[in-house]
């Protein structure tokens, strides 16, 4: 089973808030440590996993964002 591209964002990201409080919470430092060199480990296998993935679209940078769609205006003179 593949796993999307967007669960290691989560994952990772998850991971990084946790570290953060624990750093907030005072937590001992060799737990913080060990955890950041982890995170570490999670933010590179993310980034791999994000480029390397097969994703493709349709979408030009014509298409602007979906949101708000850039208007082809005619020109006249």
């Amino acid at each position: 089973m593949k796993v999307p591209a967007v669960l290691y964002v989560i994952i990772t990201t998850l991971f990084l808030v946790l570290l953060t409080v624990m750093v907030a919470m005072d937590m001992p430092f060799n737990w913080v440590f060990y955890m950041t060199c982890i995170g570490q480990v999670f933010v590179v296998v993310m980034v791999y996993n994000v480029l390397t993935d097969n994703y493709t679209t349709s979408k030009t940078f014509d298409d602007f964002y979906e949101d708000h769609p850039i208007r082809k205006q005619k020109i006249t003179s």
